[in-house]
């Protein structure tokens, strides 16, 4: 895993695998609040063509709760985006910062042992997803 991200490669259809990341990130309390099909948007806008590229807009509302009451600008990081990209026919990349990489920009918040649980958590989520 990098240190910017967790990363994992698993096999399968990207629509598939994006319900199955859904579903996988729950027991760490994210939530999908937004789904952008991203290879669609840039045909649609600019006609240009990338391999398949769906982006998850995603969401732990508590610690996003928490970070916000100490500072406003937590608002500008969320939703957390959890990119799934098909590498090739039937494998797909899934992406995502790490909690503490993103909300560590913001010095005004305080709540490290939570950011490092929630990312421990969704890491774990991460690791149950079948290469």
């Amino acid at each position: 895993m990098s240190n910017l991200a967790l990363t994992k490669e698993v096999s399968g259809k990207i629509e598939d695998v994006v319900a199955i990341v859904t579903d996988a990130i729950k027991p760490a309390g994210f939530g999908v609040l937004t789904r952008i099909d991203f290879d669609k948007k840039l045909k649609e806008k600019i006609g240009e063509t990338i391999k398949p590229c769906v982006i998850l807009g995603a969401c732990n509302p508590s610690l996003a709760f928490k970070a916000y009451q100490q500072s406003s600008d937590a608002a500008l990081l969320i939703p957390c985006n959890i990119v799934l990209t098909e590498i090739s026919p039937g494998k797909v990349r899934i992406e995502a910062i790490k909690p503490t990489k993103m909300l560590g920009i913001l010095p005004a918040i305080k709540l490290s042992d939570e950011v490092q649980s929630v990312e421990l958590a969704l890491e774990r989520c991460f690791e149950s997803l079948n290469a």
